[in-house]
């Protein structure tokens, strides 16, 4: 066994894997030594570490999380929604924490439990165009673009031509967005930043108890707004060099003649923290036993505030996945993964901090891909997704720190086990009792789709997620023709997977009328989504033992195109599509209010019993 060979064994680098069809793919020996010289280790070096480094050994985790017992003795059902896409008269042409509250009070009234959304990290408000939301400059903060501008004390509007613009766009123009928000609150804060002194001592408190985290970040966004003026990029990575460094004389320099500038970065973070922790608040006072439910992104830009300077971060290494059935090259997402051993020496403090913050105000937890917890797919700066590999986590220690914080929180773990899903993780998730999730589109066998009683019970189910088409327009194959349109697959790939489609519709209408949700009118060949189907599948993710059934707001109110089409960047408008429908006449859809009231009825607040849809009609 060469040097290179027995550091990778050690460190848990595998030299081979097996892909979404099975195939075992060799990792090749330049991808295991960039992992290993990421990690500081030099297979060349004459005095290489022979010693073991701690186990990475997929085992059986120590403690559980937290699962509420009321959950278990009767289910519960909740909405999904992107918050940036939610329309409302005062939004500021992007949803917001007050309109988060307000959707949350719709659906609590209507019975559902929780209110799930798209990650609120904080992203790069100096380059607002920057808008995914699972590629985070830092995911123990806040995105303070979701602050409800016109319930901040002393806030100004904006020009009403430029509020109306701003509005009444289909897509979420973020660099208006940005403009107009950031300069009403600078103003906001000037002027008058907090309501009473009680709202004063509040804010010292809490920044207090953020301590330097908050303080780095804030410099971070200080320097970032001024590199950009200067016609630099808002990413660390992009910046002249003696700038790079968060602890040098630069850095330090600038922190001592612009505390203004970094007192207002954390006073945002600070009128972001109470808004959402508000929305909450709203949530479980309309009756949900959940409340918010957030989710964390896989990992963060690699120029973002997470990472400046990149101590604990692997460098030149990005986060993707290997080839699977939808993208035939696999996927690059660009984002820094974690050290091992830097998170092993600070005894997990960063992940531990990380997954607080997330819980401050929630009631729940998605963890995007969730297998990160034991094994991340690498590729080095300069190679392709399919020269990547993958490298092992502590996922004992990290699974323990999980637990812990979700009982101090008293909220309940979902891990998005989707996609190349390593042989024994999800019994492992089951044991640890974090919720698997599970999609209808995905729960199908050689017969067709599962029943919904072989759902698991600790699992959330819905139809589809962010990365995967509404009802209507899987129905029509438009997300098959958009991964053509944008080369991620290739034509005979196409016209197998359109195939596949037509077989899937029949398989769905047949599993609808098995379950007693419809009857023969609706037929495989109709060209739009018929009428009842959307609700039926609903009822029929909603009959499974599942503790938690969630509805996205998209299959009921729009809009229908893809919130994300993954593989594309500039190609596709990823995280910008409005809701064509307003929170002011939610409630008078007949598909919203339907389906919350058969599902309530399904699932109905503090009764036990299995749930057991109706026929519809």
């Amino acid at each position: 066994m060469s040097t290179l060979d027995r550091l990778a064994e050690m460190h848990g680098i595998p030299e081979t894997y097996r892909d979404a069809h099975d195939t075992l793919r060799e990792v090749p020996q330049g991808t295991r030594a960039a992992i290993l010289a990421a990690m500081g280790l030099d297979p060349a070096a004459p005095d290489a570490p022979c010693d073991a480094p701690p186990d990475r050994a997929l085992a059986a985790p120590e403690d559980r999380c937290f699962l509420p017992p009321d959950l278990q003795r009767a289910p519960g059902w909740g909405l999904f929604c992107q918050l940036y896409e939610l329309r409302s008269a005062r939004n500021w042409g992007i949803g917001d924490f007050a309109d988060l509250a307000a959707l949350a009070d719709i659906a609590g009234r209507r019975g559902a439990d929780f209110l799930g959304v798209n990650p609120l990290h904080a992203l790069f408000l100096a380059a607002p165009e920057r808008c995914s939301p699972f590629a985070p400059s830092h995911r123990s903060f806040l995105n303070p673009l979701y602050i409800a501008v016109d319930e901040v004390p002393g806030h100004a509007a904006p020009a009403p031509e430029r509020l109306a613009a701003a509005r009444a766009g289909d897509r979420v123009d973020y660099p208006a967005v940005a403009a107009l928000k950031l300069a009403s609150l600078r103003a906001a804060f000037d002027r008058r930043p907090f309501a009473d002194a009680e709202a004063r001592r509040d804010h010292d408190d809490w920044v207090a108890g953020r301590g330097d985290g908050l303080r780095r970040h804030a410099l971070f966004e200080t320097i970032s707004a001024r590199m950009v003026a200067l016609g630099h990029g808002a990413g660390w990575m992009s910046w002249p060099g003696e700038w790079r460094d968060p602890d040098g004389a630069r850095a330090r320099a600038l922190a001592g003649e612009a505390p203004r500038d970094i007192a207002f970065y954390q006073w945002l973070q600070w009128v972001a923290d109470r808004q959402l922790a508000h929305a909450q608040a709203v949530a479980l006072g309309a009756g949900m036993r959940v409340g918010l439910y957030l989710d964390l992104a896989v990992g963060e830009a690699p120029d973002g505030s997470a990472g400046w300077g990149g101590a604990h971060m692997l460098r030149g290494l990005r986060i993707g996945a290997p080839p699977d059935l939808f993208q035939s090259e696999g996927q690059d997402w660009g984002l820094a993964a974690p050290s091992p051993a830097a998170l092993e020496a600070q005894d997990f403090a960063p992940f531990r901090d990380m997954i607080r913050a997330q819980l401050d105000h929630a009631g729940a937890l998605r963890i995007d891909h969730a297998m990160a917890l034991w094994q991340l797919f690498l590729i080095p700066d300069g190679k392709r997704a399919p020269d990547g590999g993958y490298l092992r986590y502590p996922a004992r220690a990290l699974l323990r720190v999980l637990a812990e914080e979700s009982h101090r929180a008293r909220a309940l773990i979902v891990g998005e086990d989707l996609g190349s899903v390593p042989d024994g993780f999800r019994e492992v998730m089951a044991q640890a009792r974090i919720l698997s999730y599970r999609l209808l589109y995905f729960e199908q066998d050689a017969q067709g789709f599962l029943p919904a009683q072989a759902y698991p019970a600790e699992a959330l189910a819905c139809l589809s997620t962010h990365d995967l088409p509404t009802l209507a327009d899987w129905w029509q194959a438009r997300d098959i023709a958009l991964r053509l349109e944008h080369g991620l697959v290739d034509a005979a790939t196409t016209r197998r997977h359109e195939r596949d489609r037509a077989r899937e519709r029949g398989d769905l209408l047949r599993a609808l009328r098995e379950a007693g949700l419809i009857g023969d009118g609706p037929r495989e060949t109709d060209p739009q989504l018929p009428p009842g189907v959307a609700l039926a599948a609903h009822l029929f993710a909603g009959g499974a033992p599942s503790v938690l059934v969630a509805v996205r707001l998209a299959d009921l109110a729009g809009p229908q195109a893809p919130t994300n089409l993954p593989g594309t960047s500039e190609q596709y408008p990823n995280w910008q599509l409005r809701s064509p429908t307003p929170l002011e006449v939610l409630e008078t859809l007949p598909g919203f209010s339907e389906t919350a009231r058969r599902l309530s009825e399904l699932r109905p607040r503090g009764q036990g019993g299995r749930p057991t849809p109706a026929r519809i009609g």
